[in-house]
């Protein structure tokens, strides 16, 4: 798995970013991270060797604009997408304060589908939330619902309930605000997203908290209603009792299952044609979210060009 080659010490690389240490910075008092977004995909957990170009860009820039219009709603982490950040990384990378993160996944869900629909098949409920019976694959709740998860350091996060999220963190009040923030910004991210033609089926989301100003309260981090952190299916044709076509990487989960692959490591290469496929359905999930080509995100973060 490649990491950037960058003067400062890493500190995390995961299955898509690489996070950097950067102290000090600013003025911050914990220092800042570098987060950079690669163009690394994975499925089962397994990181492909063949990239999706343009793939860290369109979560970056995705990222800095839910970040940008999230913030009368709950402060968030950015503190620069240009000033600061190395002119290699450009387009695919932030600054962020540093947080003390909190050890759950926010996870929202509009519709009914993957885990979730599973779940619901077979007890009537979703993380412990009880729902009507008789829905059907797909369908809209009548209200988004929050399910939280572990956050895994390796392997799949766990679903969890609330009582059990509140009992991780450690404060219930803190994990109440976190669930009421989770589900005021997935609303505003799905009535957006359907103007532009695009349902938003559900999303995960990660809050820490400034150990220099704890009374801010939880601070939204990480990326936020991005393809990879969220189901986007296209408004037009959409139809309940069945699953979705989706803006993410399915499209690459669907051609490795179709190979036979046991999903252990490694994880086959990617044709050709699969991905540009890819390519084509982030940038789209892109440029219909932000209503601007990728190019415009680029030149405004001072991308080099070619």
């Amino acid at each position: 798995m490649t990491v950037e080659s960058l003067p400062f010490p890493l500190f995390a690389s995961g299955k898509v970013r690489d996070i950097y240490s950067i102290e000090p910075y600013d003025g911050t008092p914990n220092g800042a991270l570098l987060m950079v977004a690669s163009d690394r995909i994975s499925t089962y957990d397994v990181v492909h060797p063949t990239p999706i170009p343009d793939k860290g860009a369109v979560l970056t820039g995705i990222s800095v604009f839910w970040f940008e219009r999230t913030k009368e709603l709950c402060p968030n982490h950015l503190l620069s997408y240009r000033d600061g950040v190395p002119e290699q990384v450009r387009g695919r990378a932030i600054l962020v304060k540093r947080l003390q993160m909190l050890p759950v996944e926010c996870v929202v869900r509009g519709y009914l589908t993957g885990s979730g629909w599973k779940d619901y098949q077979r007890e009537g409920k979703v993380s412990g939330v009880q729902l009507p019976p008789g829905l059907q694959e797909s369908e809209q709740l009548a209200e988004p619902i929050f399910t939280p998860t572990t956050k895994a350091k390796t392997g799949h996060d766990e679903p969890i309930s609330f009582e059990q999220a509140a009992e991780l963190v450690g404060d219930r009040e803190l994990m109440e605000r976190v669930r009421e923030l989770s589900i005021a910004i997935y609303k505003l991210g799905a009535e957006h997203a359907r103007q532009r033609g695009v349902i938003l089926a559900d999303t995960k989301f990660e809050f820490g908290i400034d150990p220099a100003n704890p009374d801010l309260g939880p601070i939204l981090a990480d990326e936020v209603l991005t393809p990879d952190s969220s189901r986007y299916w296209p408004a037009e044709g959409y139809a309940v009792g069945r699953p979705q076509p989706s803006f993410d990487k399915q499209y690459v989960r669907d051609w490795a299952t179709s190979t036979g692959w046991d999903r252990q490591p490694p994880a086959p290469a990617i044709p050709d044609e699969v991905v540009e496929g890819t390519r084509r359905r982030y940038r789209e999930a892109y440029e219909r979210l932000t209503g601007e080509p990728l190019e415009a995100w680029l030149a405004r973060a001072g991308a080099k060009s070619g």
